[in-house]
């Protein structure tokens, strides 16, 4: 597995190595060892699946207050995303700040979001399905987003007409988001 770091500390994407002959492929999606020797040493204890039937389908932008963050593990196992993290630590070098991602079932490629990051993705092509796994479970009380569209952040969407859902579309900018994230560099 290669790892790479990103402009926004502790977020990585992680590449796996891909066995393949004329009848497809094997790759090892998660491997704890070797997570572990590369420094990702977090107990994933759910994995969630979703489809997105349309492109242009923007989920995000999701995030769980303490104590019950979640770090998240994500891949695309269908189709291809635009994957997209924002720093909501208080304090960071880089709050505020935001990187995208191209995860598809092609490259195989996976992004660790880590606790104190708003996580989103806009689907690229139809019938999209991404996979995360998460180190703590949904809390409905704890359940908070950003905005898709905040003008302070100007993320670069690869649509500009999303399909969102009711919640998705009522978010708060981030300068009026709940934010319980401190860094601790």
């Amino acid at each position: 597995m290669k790892i790479f770091e990103t402009k926004l500390p502790g977020v990585k994407l992680l590449e796996p190595e891909v066995f393949g002959d004329n009848r497809g492929f094997f790759i090892e999606s998660y491997n704890e060892q070797a997570a572990h020797a590369n420094g990702i040493s977090y107990a994933f204890i759910q994995d969630n699946h979703s489809l997105s039937v349309e492109a242009g389908v923007i989920r995000g932008m999701h995030y769980q207050l303490n104590p019950k963050s979640q770090t998240k593990l994500v891949r695309a196992t269908a189709g291809a995303i635009y994957d997209v993290v924002i720093d909501i630590r208080k304090g960071s070098l880089t709050f505020g700040a935001w990187q995208g991602f191209i995860l598809s079932a092609s490259n195989k490629r996976q992004l660790l979001v880590p606790q104190g990051f708003a996580h989103g993705f806009c689907t690229l092509v139809p019938n999209c399905e991404v996979q995360y796994k998460v180190d703590a479970l949904y809390s409905p009380e704890h359940d908070r987003g950003i905005a898709w569209n905040d003008p302070a952040l100007a993320i670069d969407w690869p649509t500009s007409n999303p399909i969102l859902s009711d919640k998705d579309g009522k978010h708060p900018v981030l300068a009026e988001a709940e934010i319980n994230f401190v860094y601790e560099g």
